[in-house]
C-alpha cells in the first residue's frame, strides 16, 4: 500500500497514528528540527519529543538525523526528557548534507516527503499557517527495504568516510 500524503494529512498518519504504535523502532531524517508539538486530547498539546521519550522507556530504539542544530525551543523540551539523554534506546547524529525527510517504522513503514520536523512543516499548527507539504507513505516492501538500506549506510558511516565536508563537519559520525 502506498499513499499521498497531502499538508496536514502526513501529521495526522505519521506524527498521530504510525509512530505512537510504533514496536520496534522509529528512524528519522531531517534537514530542519524545531519546536514540534502534537496533540495529545481535546485541545492539549505536548511536545513531539514526549513521544520520542515514551517510545524509549518503553522500550522502542529511536535515531535521529538532522541538518543543523535545533531550535532553542526544541532543545529546551529536550533536555525536559532525561530519557532522551541517558537511554541507550535514542540515539542523535547531526550532518549538515542530510536533507532527507524520512521517517521509518519497524522496517516496515515509511514516510517519505517535504516536511521538516518542524511544527508548519509536519506539526499541529493550522492550516492556515502550515507549510504546503507534500509526501507518500508505503509499505510497499522493497521500497521500505531500500530506504532502511539508504538509512543504515549512512547511520553506519560509509557517507561520512569519503564526504568532502568531513574537516568542517560539527559531528562526524566516525
Amino acid at each position: 500500500m502506498t499513499e499521498l500524503l497531502l499538508n496536514e494529512a502526513a501529521y495526522h498518519k505519521v506524527i498521530q497514528e504510525e509512530i505512537p504504535a510504533a514496536r520496534r523502532f522509529v528512524w528519522i531524517s531531517t534537514a530542519d528540527l524545531k519546536d514540534l508539538h502534537v496533540e495529545a486530547g481535546k485541545g492539549k498539546y505536548i511536545p513531539f519529543v514526549a513521544v520520542l521519550a515514551d517510545l524509549v522507556a518503553g522500550g522502542i530504539g529511536v535515531r535521529l538525523i538532522h541538518a543543523k542544530e535545533p531550535g532553542p525551543r526544541f532543545r529546551k523540551d529536550f533536555d525536559r526528557f532525561p530519557e532522551l539523554i541517558h537511554s541507550d534506546n535514542f540515539e542523535r547524529v547531526l550532518c549538515p548534507r542530510m536533507h532527507a525527510k524520512l521517517i521509518i517504522i519497524d522496517g516496515r513503514k515509511a514516510y517519505i516527503g517535504s516536511a521538516n520536523l518542524t511544527g508548519a512543516g509536519i506539526g499541529s499548527k493550522s492550516p492556515l499557517r502550515r507549510n504546503f507539504e507534500a509526501g507518500v507513505f508505503t509499505t510497499d516492501s522493497k521500497m521500505v527495504s531500500e530506504l532502511c538500506e539508504f538509512y543504515d549506510e549512512f547511520w553506519i558511516g560509509n557517507s561520512c568516510l569519503k564526504c568532502g565536508h568531513r574537516k568542517s563537519c560539527p559531528d562526524p559520525i566516525c
